[in-house]
Formats: structure tokens, C-alpha cells, sequence
């Protein structure tokens, strides 16, 4: 009887083992379902042009939206000579920090910035034909650059490379020639890899004709596939960016602020100006050309713009300053410069920035000149400005002295510089002299009444 019962409890301990292996095995298959009906996305963005600023922008947001959407890959097609330093380092940063494998598909050059980027993705893939390396840095002018900025990108090859496992001295070598590598380089050259060589020396996985062989080989051919698109607000702003545009919007901006001067009150000219202000800021800031100090530089020029016109009337030191720092931070929200250093600037975007500039100047002079007759003239203008003249032949005066005082003679009240108080029969008048300037208590002369003051010189013994 015992061992009946024995024999029973075995048999349900034997049920309950298999039951739960069972209910495992269901699990697992569920689990393993759901993940092959999960899709794997290959996110491909570019990189086809020079590296700077705009790249930057780009490369940030396709990266942000490649997080948003799971992608699984990321591929970099990549045709690039190089480009700022600066902004390559920013990206480089962002590649090494995410956590989606990146890979980059060189279809003819990755030269310089490019070769940095490159060296920071996880896997690197050539065309036949390509090549990577030459990323000693350059001026403007094309000649190598100081030591100390060939030693900052020394220092950042070697330890991407360090960070994507491959040969940090080789990285070096692309960037300085005096490194000697045996077999590989000589002193006095700077290293660049054909499509072959780099795979030799572990700076390329592999050759392929296009980005579809590359995935067929990666098995990600059968994955959905995301071409990374400039939304429409980005292509608005790379449109307000172009110098053309630029240089329009510098334009209303100087005729509108002209304009509003020569007719207080009327407001479109000024709003005109206001809202060109904000479309040339705004996509320059959102580059990150447009740095807060050059802002604010721009701002004090309006100011003591302001003060010329309206505080201390002339054209004097106030005028000059403004019109300089005005104009001049115009030129700096163009150009990708660190705190006036200009090394890595090519010429052509000084050029282009200046030639935008100072074009935008001249044609709101013409605008001024030819427009200002027209606009004061047309049936709009009439409408929001007064035009009606109160004319001294109809009876308006803003005479406040009496008449008669011609040839009237006085004394300096307060000092003439040239203009000030004088006395006459025991009445104080406004005067203003031809210049010359006169102490208190001089004798004077009235030559002229006619006007709001006395026109007096100083009178003969």
C-alpha cells in the first residue's frame, strides 16, 4: 500500500515537471515570435558636402530622429573633402557616445573631417576607387596649419581610433608627417588609404560597389530601410541662410530703419525692418553661426546708432561705432569663427560674407536714393503719412520774437557755442551765431529775425 501511494506521488510530481516544461517551452516561442515579427530598421543619412555648421545641424537631428524611430542601424554615406574642424570634433562625439552600431559607406573620399567622422563609426566600408586619410589640418589659404591645432587633431585621431579599435599610430600618421610607420609610410608624408590599403591596415571592413551590397552582406537587406529627409522648416531655414537672401534682408533691414527715420510714425517701414531683423537671425542662431556676443554686438550698434540720431545729432564717434560694430556683426553671424579666430575659415566664406554685406549696404543706399521719391510720392504713402504743409503765405508762423530787431544791439547772456541766450533792452531772445563763439557779456549785433532765433555776430567797437 505504501508504495502504491509512493508510486502515484511520483507519477503526479512527473505531470507537474512536464506541465511546466511545457508552459516554458510556450513562453520561449512566444518571446522568440514577437521578436522576428519585430522588424529591423536601417536608418541612412549623408554626408556629401563640406563639413561645417550645416553638417553639424544635420547630422544632430538625423541622429535625434534615428533615436526617436528604434532604428537598429545607422549608415552614413559618406563623399566628403573635409571641413571644419570644430564641428567634425562635435560630430565625432555624437558617434562614439551612441549606442546604435553606426556604420559609414565611403563612395569615393573621406578625406581630412571626413576621415575622423569615418575612424568614429563602428564599421567602415569603401567603394572601389576610395580612399581615406589627409587630415592634416589647413588654414584658409590651404598651408598647414600651427602646431597646436595639428596637435589637437593628433590627439583626437588617436584616441578615436583607441575608442574603434584600430591602430591609433597609423590615425596619427594621417594627420602628421613627420610619423614614420615601417611598411606603411615614410617620413614626410601624411598617410591616405586606398579601398585596399585600408583594409589591409584594419581601416575598412570591406569593398563594395553600393549601399545595397553592403546591407545584402550585413543581412540587413530583408530590413526596412529610412532615408533620412530635411524636414521643411530646415529647408526653410537653409533658404534664409543663402547669402542671396542674405543680402535682401540686410537690405530692408537698413532701408527700413532709414525710412522710419525720415517718416516717424508711419510703422511699415520699421516692421518691414523688424521682421527681416528676426528671418536673418533666427536660421544663423539655430546654425549656431550667430553667437550670443555677436548679437549683442549688433544691438549696442542700433543703440548708438539711436544716440547719434536722436541724442547727440551729427555724425560723430557714436555714428561711426555703431555702423561698424552694426555692419560688423553682420559679417561675423555669417562665419563659423571662435571669438575672432579665423583659422579654419576658408577665404571664399569671408569673401562671400563680406561681398553679402556690404552689397545689401549699397543697394539700400540706391534703395534710399531712388525708392525714397517714389515711396513719399505714391497713393499709399499719402494715405498713411501727412502731407499737408502749413505754409507761412497761409498765415502759420512759429515766430515767438517780435520784429524790428534788425541791426538791434545786445549783450551775450549765456555762452554762444555757437548757440545760446542773448540780452536785448532788457529781454532775453534764443540766438545762434556763423560759428564763431562768443563769451558772456560780449557785445553783439542782430543781422537776421527770421526763424525761432536770432542770428547775431559780434558787434564792432
Amino acid at each position: 500500500m505504501k508504495f502504491h501511494i509512493a508510486n502515484e506521488e511520483s507519477r503526479m510530481h512527473m505531470k507537474r515537471v512536464a506541465f511546466i516544461l511545457l508552459l516554458l517551452g510556450i513562453i520561449q516561442f512566444s518571446i522568440f515570435a514577437d521578436s522576428t515579427d519585430v522588424k529591423q530598421e536601417v536608418f541612412i543619412m549623408e554626408i556629401k558636402d563640406q563639413i561645417d555648421v550645416r553638417t553639424n545641424r544635420y547630422v544632430e537631428l538625423a541622429l535625434q530622429e534615428a533615436k526617436e524611430r528604434n532604428s537598429s542601424h545607422i549608415l552614413i554615406e559618406m563623399n566628403t573633402y573635409g571641413g571644419a574642424l570644430y564641428d567634425a570634433d562635435e560630430i565625432r562625439s555624437a558617434l562614439l557616445n551612441l549606442d546604435i552600431p553606426v556604420y559609414v559607406f565611403i563612395d569615393n573620399n573621406a578625406a581630412s573631417a571626413g576621415a575622423l567622422i569615418s575612424i568614429a563609426c563602428d564599421s567602415i566600408y569603401m567603394a572601389p576607387g576610395g580612399s581615406i586619410g589627409a587630415a592634416t589640418v589647413v588654414n584658409q589659404t590651404g598651408e598647414a596649419a600651427p602646431d597646436k591645432y595639428q596637435s589637437y587633431m593628433r590627439s583626437i585621431m588617436r584616441s578615436t581610433a583607441e575608442a574603434s579599435g584600430r591602430d591609433p599610430r597609423i590615425a596619427e600618421a594621417m594627420v602628421d608627417e613627420k610619423i614614420e610607420i615601417e611598411g606603411i609610410t615614410k617620413a614626410g608624408e601624411v598617410i591616405t588609404f586606398s579601398t585596399s590599403e585600408a583594409i589591409k591596415h584594419g581601416f575598412c571592413e570591406g569593398e563594395f560597389n553600393n549601399t545595397t551590397e553592403l546591407l545584402t552582406y550585413l543581412n540587413l537587406d530583408s530590413s526596412k530601410v529610412h532615408r533620412y529627409e530635411v524636414s521643411g522648416t530646415e529647408s526653410i531655414i537653409s533658404f534664409f541662410i543663402n547669402p542671396f537672401i542674405s543680402g535682401i534682408l540686410i537690405l530692408i533691414i537698413i532701408g527700413g530703419i532709414y525710412f522710419e527715420l525720415q517718416t516717424p510714425g508711419v510703422g511699415f517701414p520699421i516692421m518691414a525692418s523688424i521682421i527681416a531683423l528676426v528671418l536673418y537671425l533666427v536660421p544663423y542662431y539655430l546654425n549656431g553661426l550667430a553667437e550670443n556676443w555677436e548679437i549683442l554686438a549688433f544691438v549696442i550698434g542700433l543703440v548708438l546708432i539711436a544716440i547719434e540720431v536722436f541724442v547727440i545729432p551729427g555724425f560723430g564717434i557714436f555714428g561711426i561705432l555703431g555702423l561698424i560694430l552694426t555692419l560688423g556683426s553682420l559679417v561675423f553671424m555669417m562665419l563659423n569663427n571662435e571669438m575672432f579666430d579665423f583659422e579654419f575659415v576658408p577665404s571664399e566664406n569671408i569673401t562671400r560674407a563680406l561681398l553679402t554685406t556690404l552689397t545689401g549696404l549699397f543697394g539700400s543706399i540706391i534703395l534710399m536714393f531712388i525708392g525714397g521719391v517714389r515711396l513719399t510720392n505714391s497713393n499709399f504713402f499719402k494715405k498713411v503719412a501727412l502731407q499737408g504743409v502749413q505754409a507761412k503765405t497761409e498765415g502759420y508762423s512759429s515766430r515767438f520774437i517780435k520784429a524790428g530787431l534788425v541791426g538791434k544791439t545786445g549783450t551775450v547772456f549765456s555762452v554762444l557755442r555757437p548757440s545760446g541766450k542773448v540780452e536785448i533792452d532788457g529781454e532775453l531772445y534764443d540766438a545762434n551765431t556763423r560759428g564763431e563763439y562768443l563769451d558772456q557779456g560780449e557785445k553783439i549785433v542782430v543781422v537776421d529775425e527770421s526763424g525761432t532765433s536770432l542770428k547775431v555776430k559780434k558787434a564792432e567797437n
